[in-house]
């Protein structure tokens, strides 16, 4: 035992005392505000106090603390809507993520064994200085759009070594695929409520003025004149929202396939998911969703057969995984059909008058090619697209740094997504752009075909399907969805854990990596 000293006790007295007087005040601030109905203040310093506890936990495991991010990307725009379109909400998962990136830092310095370096890193790292270049183009108005668009652009791609890293074991894999089987199930239920109840549900009226026109939008069939509403479910927006339901069709059509080859753990639950999705995406109002998702499930069916392991005689297994999917998802939309007529009647009356060539109303061809070429053409009557306007000058959110720096936003823009390249970057931005996602790609297919004919083949295609999807036909309508933080993420996250599969079918998988920071005496494998 040690002495304490008289000075160190008086130190000690006076935190206490301390301690007790912020302890008092702060009563007597929540006491206030929730007798006077002001709950905003008490619910925002709940969220501190619960982040505080949360940064210790993510700093001893970086692991939890990706999954804490996963879960608030979801449930951000939740609190946006009813406590006000803050930047300390809207932020909030930056940060807890910056958190995340420090403390798999400081545990990388501790791992024995294989590292991830992926040869297709060059030419994006090139893109990459390339686009910071640019945000100090003396054509931007500001650096802070600069800024804006570093951030929508690459601040999650160190997600794609931390995805590497994640996954110790298949044990950690199922986990990953259960989660999100989870999470769009109850997303997905939630709009497919918002749907039929309409848009007041899940959208207070007292929407922050920029979020009013995203929470309440509306469609009409041209034809039969049927209004529909356009659900966003825990979204602020039902782009996000149609955004995400695409996502999870397609990262659970792959998991499916794999639990069927592997497992019975979390089969029943993940083909369950797949149903209420397919009736999420029937009521989404979404026409690209609904396109992308009948021609992603096509592609499935060919490529499962193609990948099947047909040397363990399991080939058996993807026949059934495919009768499995089409089976689910049309009962589902039968069930939903039959409850609710109306509601999906003036969806289906909506998607066959415009996307049926047969229909006068038929706009598929327009939307699909017309409209994005008008745009990219579009791009050469504006100014500086020989050299660009600077990085973020024409992204996603510009709004915010206009107002932030209370002057006009700049008045460039396209929807068309090579052509927001040619506006920020200049003429050599698309060029550098197919180059690295034909690297990243090219890479992820020699991986899918290495893993043709095991059990991990039908997950694997699928990463490789959605990030086709993002990079290049999503890219080419807008370059929205390559900026939205979900399927940003996303992208990184399940590319990384594709460059992980074929580790779980080395026979010395189990002594290539030990991490000794988790069992110093008895160490553990990843």
């Amino acid at each position: 035992m040690f002495k304490v000293t008289s000075s160190a006790s008086t130190t000690q007295s006076l935190i206490g005392a301390s301690a007790f007087v912020l302890a008092i005040w702060l009563a007597w601030q929540a006491g206030t505000n929730i007798v006077s109905a002001d709950l905003q203040p008490v619910i925002l310093a709940g969220i501190v106090a619960a982040g505080a506890v949360l940064v210790v936990q993510i700093l001893k495991n970086w692991r939890s603390g990706l999954y804490l991010f996963i879960v608030g990307m979801f449930l951000e725009d939740l609190p946006r809507k009813y406590l006000g379109n803050g930047t300390v909400l809207f932020f909030g998962k930056d940060l807890l993520l910056a958190i995340v990136y420090v403390s798999f830092l400081i545990d990388l310095r501790k791992m024995k064994g294989k590292r991830f370096h992926p040869a297709c890193l060059i030419p994006l790292v090139i893109f990459v200085a390339f686009a910071l270049v640019q945000a100090f183009n003396p054509n931007s108005p500001s650096i802070f759009y600069g800024m804006l668009g570093v951030k929508l652009d690459f601040y999650y791609l160190p997600i794609f070594f931390l995805a590497y890293y994640l996954l110790r074991n298949e044990d950690d894999l199922k986990k990953f695929l259960i989660l999100n089987g989870a999470f769009a199930a109850v997303i997905a239920v939630l709009g497919i409520t918002q749907a039929i109840v309409g848009n007041s549900f899940l959208n207070p009226t007292n929407l922050a003025p920029e979020l009013q026109d995203l929470g309440n939008l509306y469609k009409e069939s041209p034809i039969t004149h049927q209004l529909l509403s356009l659900p966003d479910s825990v979204f602020v927006s039902s782009g996000r929202y149609s955004q995400f339901l695409l996502l999870m069709v397609v990262l659970l059509l792959g998991g499916a396939g794999y639990l069927l080859l592997e497992s019975p753990r979390g089969r029943r639950l993940i083909f369950l998911v797949i149903g209420v999705l397919g009736g999420g995406v029937l009521f989404s109002g979404s026409r690209g969703t609904v396109s992308y998702s009948v021609i992603s499930v096509c592609v499935f069916a060919v490529a499962f057969l193609w990948g099947a392991p047909w040397k363990q005689r399991q080939a058996r297994r993807s026949f059934k995984a495919v009768r499995r999917f089409v089976t689910v998802g049309v009962l589902a939309l039968a069930a939903l059909i039959f409850i609710f007529p109306d509601e999906a009647g003036s969806r289906i009356a909506f998607y066959a008058e415009t996307l049926s060539p047969n229909s006068s109303a038929y706009e598929a061809s327009f939307r699909a090619w017309d409209y994005p070429i008008m745009n990219f053409v579009s791009v050469f009557n504006q100014p500086n697209w020989l050299l660009g306007n600077g990085t973020g000058t024409a992204s996603l959110g510009t709004q915010y740094v206009s107002k932030f720096l209370g002057q006009p936003a700049p008045r460039i823009g396209v929807e068309e997504g090579y052509g927001t390249l040619i506006l920020e970057m200049g003429i050599i931005a698309p060029l550098l752009w197919i180059v690295w996602t034909a690297t990243l790609l090219f890479a992820s297919w020699r991986i899918v075909s290495k893993l043709r004919g095991t059990r991990f083949f039908p997950l694997a295609f699928a990463i490789f399907w959605y990030a086709f999807l993002l990079l290049y036909p999503f890219q080419y309508a807008t370059m929205v969805v390559f900026q939205n933080y979900i399927t940003n993420a996303y992208l990184w996250l399940l590319v990384g854990i594709l460059f992980r599969l074929p580790d779980f079918l080395a026979p010395s998988f189990q002594s290539r990596v030990v991490w000794k920071a988790q069992q110093p005496a008895e160490a553990t494998t990843v």
